[in-house]
């Protein structure tokens, strides 16, 4: 099944490959034509390292151009350093990528000349590629090579942010860079370099490795925390397959959440505004100095919350996810530089707001996270499972507060309940639990908070084991 989910297309890599990707984007280029895009306007195309990325990037270029349009390739690099770089051109842009999610599905992430498409794009794009015909296996089998890649997309990206943070922000530390398939490895130790790190090169692998930042599991983060003893390391970072995503550790090896990441960025920025959706630490409020507005999982709602904040007056607004991707909505000022809006998920930004905040407070990471005194959250996924089964979970507990009470059955009293995106169901210790089906893979998810770490990790154990009852010994959990 190829759909939208709750960051661009996804689907199966040999369903993309077979058509399906090929009409979405002829449907995206329909759509931009439709919207006021000239004929043959330009239109960048970017890619991640996954083995079937080339292949579905060949499909995107040759629907573009068969659609009146001139695509640009822009080679193998972070989403959002394509983004910026349609931002600046003001055309749209398409990165195939599957961002996180296992090595055998793909997508595709679209943009409008102005940012990121959102749910009506969604819609149109949808409804024009069911309209669509399939082309023959054998003209998708003949395209052309991929043509040499434009670099000036990646150029400007690692320098936008030299210009902002310019002083030798590392100077004297040893940082590790995880590298395994991610576009944004190169950049981070450029950057890190620049900086004055040391940078020490861990895990390159040779094929894909689908690392999800909101939900880091047990072997990896035991893996993170041995370089970082073994290499005397004082930070660890990475990101997600297509760059996106933020993966930092302190000096300790310990992962620092997303959430966390983004309200050190918040706090550093100096914003105003606050977007973020219902899955991040409930303890983010409006007590950091900052208005904070909660919304449904998935950037395009986090940008529709960025818009309607601005439009109320706000003039330094910033989103972020519990993955720890960041949106810039409005333009920043950093280290004497102008940091231009950019309104999708970006890795780099809140890693280096991270590093500059230790550095002024002259503490390590270690203490810079746990100052802000936010609650133990944590999250987990129960994989291979199939979309009936979270739909009836879901029903289940939507139809009684009974049925709530019997799933938290040892595990503590119900106080109250949310239904914003998913179920979050809260505890009277202070706990809560919050379950949502995957909006881009088959997967049940599960995010706790608690106000200890051991309560949250024995609630997220009882939540993932009672997913998995539930529909009757799904396998896979990863937590």
């Amino acid at each position: 099944m190829v759909a939208f989910g709750t960051s661009g297309l996804r689907g199966l890599a040999t369903d993309l490959l077979a058509g399906p990707g090929y009409v979405h984007v002829s449907a995206f280029a329909s759509h931009m034509l439709s919207a006021g895009i000239a004929s043959g306007g330009k239109v960048l195309v970017g890619c991640d390292r996954r083995d079937s990325s080339p292949g579905l990037t060949r499909q995107s270029l040759a629907a573009l151009g068969e659609a009146g349009l001139a695509p640009i390739y822009c080679g193998v690099l972070p989403t959002p350093a394509l983004a910026l770089h349609a931002l600046t051109l003001a055309v749209p842009a398409v990165m195939v990528t599957g961002s996180h999610i296992p090595p055998d599905r793909n997508g595709l992430k679209f943009y409008r000349p102005d940012g990121e498409i959102d749910k009506a794009d969604e819609r149109s794009i949808a409804a024009r590629a069911a309209e669509a015909a399939i082309p023959p296996a054998v003209r998708l089998a003949s395209l052309p090579a991929l043509p040499a890649p434009h670099g000036e997309a990646l150029r400007l990206y690692v320098a936008r942010y030299k210009a902002a943070f310019a002083e030798p922000l590392l100077a004297g530390m040893r940082v590790g860079v995880y590298r395994h398939s991610s576009v944004a490895a190169d950049v981070l130790e450029e950057i890190a370099a620049w900086l004055g790190a040391t940078v020490v090169r861990l895990g390159e692998s040779g094929g894909f490795v689908a690392v999800d930042t909101e939900a880091i599991d047990a072997s990896m983060a035991a893996r993170l925390a041995d370089w970082s003893k073994a290499h005397k390391l004082d930070a660890i970072i990475s990101a997600d397959g297509d760059g996106d995503r933020p993966l930092m550790t302190d000096e300790t090896g310990r992962v620092i959440r997303g959430d966390a990441l983004g309200l050190v960025a918040a706090q550093f920025l100096k914003a105003d505004a606050v977007v973020t959706p219902v899955s991040s630490n409930p303890g983010i409020s409006a007590g950091g100095g900052f208005d904070v507005i909660r919304t449904k999982v998935g950037s395009p709602f986090v940008l529709e919350g960025m818009a309607k904040a601005i439009e109320s007056g706000f003039s330094r607004v910033i989103g972020f996810e519990a993955n720890g991707g960041l949106l810039l909505g409005t333009d920043f000022a950093v280290g004497g530089a102008a940091l231009a809006a950019l309104p999708t998920r970006d890795s780099v930004l809140p890693i280096l707001c991270a590093f500059a905040s230790a550095r002024a407070a002259g503490v390590p990471l270690s203490k810079l996270v746990d100052d802000l005194a936010l609650p133990t959250c944590l999250s987990g996924r129960v994989e291979n499972y199939a979309r009936p089964d979270s739909d009836r979970l879901m029903a289940d507990l939507r139809a009684s507060n009974d049925n709530i009470r019997i799933f938290l059955s040892g595990l503590g009293l119900l106080s109250g309940i949310e239904d914003i995106d998913g179920l979050q169901i809260h505890l009277e210790d202070g706990g809560m639990i919050h379950l949502r089906p995957s909006g881009n893979a088959p997967e049940m998810r599960c995010y706790v908070s608690a106000p200890t770490v051991e309560r949250a990790e024995a609630l997220l154990r009882a939540g993932l084991s009672r997913i998995e009852d539930f529909a009757g010994g799904a396998s896979g959990v990863k937590s």
